[in-house]
């Protein structure tokens, strides 16, 4: 597959982002960084859904418009990606005319062809979630999102025949492996299709709830909030005709979290299937961070911001920390403590400490100056780090290729510490003592740097501040915006010898664990 289409969920704008949406951004923009060095063609969306009964909510609770209100929040999610270093392609609103246009042909298509129909219906409404439940979905009687009584509410509404689709749905999830990933989420959704699959209500009557677009056949309805939301994935590409649709819609794959899995795992591939478009090519499903032992909530008090984590501990960290410390998939917990440590022993004592080392053994021993690797020496003394460095990089390749990103920075962590092993073993200070063992020290040294070099190019997915400044020390960092391949990354030997390096700064500052602080939390 040449292109690649990422996205992450358009985050509701009934509160301002928080840890969860720092962490499906970054992921999702980790996948893209990853596949653009492997050659691939990317595009990565994200953006923010505007309506529905919540938004309404809120923005009374400010006593502003819906409209206002949505203005502003989708700000703080616009003004969070640069800060969390993540590169989109494009920002969506559902209030963006072009998106409503798109929402009202699907509509408009769906309705002609006989899928949708007009009926009375009484059920239990979370007013919370903004959708009908069937009893079987609750928990002791209540919404498992919200651990609140659904309401019961009878209405004239507008109906999707998604029950036309459900064994075809079963089908196409199970002659489609990884569709939905991980296999654990797959089996959630096939589970749920084990019984019958109920028509989706996809309207609420204006009488109830203005802020929403209005249905293009009847003007007294609005769209249900999901109905809109989900078109943006192809309105963004300027679907039906856009060039963007033509060129990235068949590489799509869908970063969300579990509790949204439903609405993309199931509404979603059926209202493209009724629509005659292309079925996305997958859903990958992360689990939730743990706050202070619990899934986040502001009632609680554990909602944590990313920005005041960014300026405490920096960015880069962050970044290292959501990758690494989370099992894609699996939930994961977020203490300061946990950070701390990862900041400590990851960071600073194995990859700081490990820059630190090469670059000052070079200063001092050779005053900067870059040697080369003899040949023989290498040979007859098994000095050459080129092997485990290409193990290193299939592990990591084959990691990162299937969204694995805590084994792919496992993987370059595991490198990091052999090289720092092999620093103790060689001992390249008794090396620098005789002069008949400086070509040892020489070729070790080399070695080092041409290890740090891989690294640099491995973590730039994940650190791409660090990866530049590693890359910078080494006299090696391309222009700016430009990134290695990871087959420029797999050529050993591309420092040369000669080149001038300097003193190097502190990459990551050991952190003082007396030194606490939680002011981020709530």
């Amino acid at each position: 597959m040449k292109t690649q289409y990422f996205t992450t969920p358009i985050y509701y704008v009934n509160a301002k982002p928080h840890l969860g949406h720092a962490y499906t951004s970054i992921a999702a923009d980790v996948a893209t960084r990853f596949r653009k060095m492997t050659g691939q063609e990317t595009y990565f969306l994200t953006g923010t859904d505007e309506h529905g009964d919540k938004i309404v909510q809120a923005a009374e609770k400010q006593n502003t418009s819906p409209k206002e209100y949505a203005d502003k929040i989708s700000r703080l999610f616009q003004d969070l990606l640069p800060a969390l270093d993540v590169e989109n392609s494009n920002f969506i609103r559902t209030t963006d005319p072009a998106h409503i246009k798109v929402v009202e042909a699907v509509l408009t298509k769906i309705h002609d062809s006989g899928d949708i129909y007009f009926s009375s219906y009484e059920g239990i409404y979370c007013f919370g979630c903004e959708r009908f439940y069937q009893e079987r979905e609750l928990v002791d009687g209540k919404c498992p999102d919200h651990g609140t009584a659904p309401q019961k509410i009878k209405e004239s509404n507008y109906f999707f025949k998604m029950s036309k689709y459900q064994d075809w749905l079963i089908d196409h999830i199970k002659t489609h492996p990884g569709f939905i990933s991980p296999v654990k989420y797959e089996n959630e959704i096939l589970s749920f299709l084990k019984e019958p699959l109920e028509d989706l209500c996809i309207s609420r009557p204006k009488t109830r709830l203005t802020w929403g677009i209005t249905l293009p056949f009847d003007k007294d309805y609005v769209t249900y909030v999901w109905f809109d939301a989900l078109v943006n994935y192809i309105s963004a590409l300027g679907y039906p005709d856009g060039d963007l649709f033509k060129k990235f819609w068949s590489g799509t794959r869908h970063f969300v979290a579990k509790d949204i899995i439903k609405p993309h795992g199931i509404y979603w591939p059926i209202m493209l299937k009724a629509a005659g478009i292309e079925i996305y090519n997958g859903l990958n499903v992360h689990g939730f961070w743990n706050v202070k032992g619990s899934k986040m909530s502001k009632s609680i008090g554990n909602v944590t911001d990313p920005l005041e984590i960014i300026k405490e501990y920096g960015l880069d960290p962050f970044r290292y920390f959501l990758m690494r410390e989370m099992a894609f998939g699996l939930d994961a917990n977020f203490t300061e403590d946990i950070l701390v440590t990862r900041i400590n022993s990851d960071l600073a004592n194995d990859l700081g400490n490990l820059f630190s080392r090469v670059l000052s053994m070079t200063v001092r021993y050779f005053k900067g100056e870059i040697q080369e690797a003899h040949p023989g020496i290498e040979k007859d003394k098994n000095l050459s780090l080129a092997p485990e460095a290409s193990k290193t990089i299939e592990d990591y390749k084959k990691a990162m290729t299937i969204y694995e990103f805590h084994k792919g920075v496992g993987a370059v962590w595991q490198y990091i510490r052999f090289m720092n092993k092999y620093i103790d073993t060689t001992e390249p200070w008794v090396l620098a003592k005789h002069e008949d063992t400086l070509p040892v020290l020489e070729t070790v040294l080399y070695n080092l740097i041409e290890g740090l070099r891989v690294v640099s190019c491995l973590i730039y997915p994940i650190m791409p501040g660090t990866s530049v400044k590693i890359q910078k020390a080494l006299a090696i960092v391309k222009k700016e915006n430009e990134f290695y391949s990871l087959e420029e990354a797999s050529v050993w030997g591309q420092v040369k010898k000669g080149t001038l390096i300097q003193s190097p700064e502190i990459l990551f500052p050991r952190i003082d664990t007396k030194r606490k602080t939680e002011y981020h939390f709530g």
